[in-house]
């Protein structure tokens, strides 16, 4: 069950409407364009996400590796309801602030995201990185060659305004400037996304990604 523009629809109206009246009257119509097509991703990307990593969570159910469609407003000035957008996540068991790197996949109305890094990675994870960077570690080298190669993926992330590291290279500096790192694709192509070229489309991508992740995992067991 591939995703359509029904899916994006359904988004947009949702926010539009912003009723828990409407959203249980179109309950149906939310399992048919997202939920279900979201969880049948989850299965066909799951047995090559394994071969990355095996501790990651693969449960294709929401508040496991998919999100809820609406919002926790408690601690929030904006008391919307609903997102305009949806996402699965891919990681090992820890929570989802502050914890381990993850694969994701983010559906909204202006096409889809994903990649793979930290939602907002702790002062911890973050310092762990640059030991591993300045110390000169070999998995580094090897997630700086991978990140260097490709053309798909952006390293993002806010970054410190004056260096920490001014006697580093242009390279690692920009890995050790981040204060949070993840590494991001945007595209708005529906040919990919309104078919069943999604699942190869994302895993070349994250397979593109796994020696990143790879060492940023390494920093997390440093962190232990």
């Amino acid at each position: 069950m591939a995703f359509s523009p029904a899916s994006t629809d359904f988004l947009v109206e949702n926010v539009m409407q912003d009723s828990r009246d409407w959203f249980r009257d179109h309950k149906q119509t939310y399992h048919d364009v997202l939920l279900e097509p979201f969880i049948e991703l989850v299965e066909t990307l799951t047995p090559d996400m394994l071969t990355i990593d095996p501790q990651l969570i693969t449960e294709p159910r929401v508040d496991r590796t998919l999100s809820r469609i609406y919002r926790d407003t408690r601690f929030s000035a904006d008391k919307s309801l609903y997102r305009d957008k949806m996402w699965l996540v891919f990681m090992r068991e820890k929570k989802l602030h502050e914890g381990f790197p993850a694969f994701y996949f983010e559906l909204c109305p202006q096409g889809f995201n994903y990649g793979m890094g930290y939602y907002r990675a702790s002062t911890t994870s973050m310092e762990a990185i640059r030991h591993l960077i300045i110390t000169g570690a070999s998995a580094f080298q090897m997630a700086d060659d991978a990140f260097r190669k490709q053309s798909v993926f952006a390293m993002e992330g806010d970054s410190y305004k004056r260096s920490k590291y001014p006697n580093a290279s242009e390279q690692q500096k920009e890995w050790l400037d981040k204060k949070s790192i993840s590494f991001n694709c945007h595209s708005d192509d529906e040919d990919v996304l309104f078919s069943d070229k999604l699942t190869a489309h994302l895993l070349d991508g994250y397979h593109l990604l796994a020696p990143v992740y790879d060492f940023l995992c390494l920093a997390e067991a440093q962190c232990d």
